[in-house]
Order: structure tokens, then sequence, then C-alpha cells
């Protein structure tokens, strides 16, 4: 799919990864969409960027606020042709503490962001898409959601953080093969340790036990390596129903 002239919407967009992947697609001439719940961030990088960005405050996990933000934006650009979803919380919580066990409501509200969050958009997003024009390859349009590598390894403290990521990266070959049909393709990235506010939002020493872990380099992964493979998945009509791990080959060993 080319970029330029196309019209992308990026959940999660406000900031961190999404951000990154924002200013990659006004690069390459896109138009874009944000999805955000961080209204004073969103519109700082729409104010930033111009009128080829527009911000709509939403929660992913709504599909009313989903359905009318994307109904905004078709009347603003007129077609949605991808979607790239960066949106997402974390936690980390023990099943068994000192005193009680892991919350469940906590559980419950990392599923419905993450997990459930990201199916909504990808099917409010589809139902859309499905009506584009294709393109010579009979392409409509491109669905990228963002799991973790916890949903491969996820650490102690992590059960709902990993069953999340597990559930989006399991749900990408099939929904690629249904959508597949109406010439849209369905990715996943699963990144490792990224400098991002979730990333900062971790105390210190946890942060630097996470980022040894990452063979090479050796460092914490950047927003804009994010956004390149971002780039190369639009681009490329040959990747479809895959999960790429994008974590430098970062291994954890048995706690």
């Amino acid at each position: 799919m080319d970029m330029k002239g196309s019209t992308f919407v990026v959940a999660g967009g406000a900031s961190g990864l999404g951000e990154a992947t924002v200013r990659m697609l006004i690069h390459y001439g896109a138009l874009v969409i944000i999805l955000d719940q961080n209204e004073l961030r969103g519109r700082s990088v729409q104010e930033d960027i111009g009128s080829r960005v527009c911000f709509e405050k939403a929660d992913i996990k709504s599909e009313y606020q989903v359905r009318k933000s994307l109904e905004r934006g078709l009347e603003r650009y007129g077609d949605i042709h991808g979607v790239i979803n960066t949106a997402g919380i974390f936690h980390a919580e023990k099943v068994l503490k000192k005193k009680g066990t892991h919350s469940l409501d906590v559980f419950s509200e990392i599923l419905q962001v993450n997990l459930i969050g990201s199916f909504n958009l990808t099917r409010l997003a589809a139902e859309i898409m499905q009506d584009n024009e294709p393109n010579e390859e009979g392409e409509k349009g491109v669905i990228i959601n963002t799991a973790s590598t916890a949903a491969f390894e996820g650490q102690s403290g992590q059960p709902a953080y990993s069953a999340a990521s597990g559930g989006i990266v399991s749900m990408t070959l099939p929904l690629a093969r249904e959508l597949s049909t109406y010439g849209i393709r369905v990715m996943t990235i699963a990144p490792g340790v990224f400098y991002t506010p979730m990333h900062e939002s971790l105390p210190q020493q946890r942060r630097d036990e996470l980022d040894m872990h990452t063979q090479f380099p050796n460092r914490v992964g950047a927003a804009d390596e994010y956004a390149l493979l971002v780039k190369s998945i639009i681009s490329n009509c040959m990747l479809n129903g895959e999960t790429i791990r994008l974590d430098g080959a970062m291994r954890f060993p048995p706690e």
C-alpha cells in the first residue's frame, strides 16, 4: 500500500510508539486520525503537525466512542485505509501476595483495554475498509495491532499483560484469513522493551532488569524503530497473518 494520500487511524497516537508512527506516516504523505484519551497530548501533536492530522478523544474499548471517531474521520478525510493500534496499558502484580491475591478487576481491565480494545477497533475499521476501492494488488486496507514479547515469555507478575498480548497474537491469523476475502491484511507487532511512557512508569530497578536482556543492540528500543517496522508492513503486501517480534533478540532466563 502506498502511504501517500492514504488515511490511517493510529490508536494511542498521542505519545510513545503511536506518536512516532503518526510522524512517520505524515513524513510519507499520509493523513492520520489519532485516537487517544490523552486530550492534552493529542491536541499538541495535532497542532504541531497541522491539518493532515486530526485528534479524536476516544476510549478504544467503547464501541460508541470508536465508531463516532471513525465516522468523524471519514467526514474529514473521505476514506480510511489502515489502522495501527498502539493503545494499551501495563500492570504488574503477583497472583499470590503477602495479603490477598491478584485483583480480578485489574486483570479484567487489562484484557478489556489491550485485547478487547484491539478487537473493537479492528472490527469497526474493517467494516469501513471493506468498501474501499482496491489498489492494483486488490488491497483495500491494512490493520496492525500491537502485542508484546510477553505473549511468548511473560515474566512473573505479568499474567494479565501476557494473557492480553497472547490473545492479540492468537487472533491475528484467523482475522487475516477472514479479512483477506475483502482485501484487508492483518498483522501484529510484538515489541520487546522500548523507551515509551509505559517504560518510564516502571521503577528504575525493574527498568534496568528488563533492559539488560536485549542481546543486540544492547539497549532499549526506540519508538522510531517501531514506526520503521510499521512502514515496512504497510509497504509490503506479502506481510499478512503474522506476528513479528521486535526485540533485539531479547530473551529472559528462567526465574
